[in-house]
């Protein structure tokens, strides 16, 4: 059984952690090398290049992966009860 505290967190800082990582790899890269067309598609109001946007994209990033985690704790722990009495 997996504690979904732990699982939330891990992936949410998983999350945060790796949006900040292409952040600054689009601060670095060529235009042409950067992620924030997709990140402004699959992050609501996120604007490219704003505090305010880094500080949303991050804060929506650790919510999608806490979500990851509440989905994934529930299905793993549901088939752990039913397979492994």
């Amino acid at each position: 059984m997996l504690n979904w505290r732990i699982v939330c967190a891990s992936l949410g800082t998983w999350a945060a952690v790796s949006f900040t990582i292409c952040v600054l790899w689009g601060l670095v890269t060529p235009e042409a090398l950067h992620m924030h067309a997709f990140l402004e598609q699959i992050l609501p109001a996120f604007k490219w290049l704003t505090w305010w946007g880094f500080l949303l994209g991050l804060v929506e990033s650790a919510l999608y992966g806490f979500y990851a985690g509440i989905v994934y704790v529930t299905i793993h722990n549901f088939f752990t009860r039913r397979w492994y009495r």
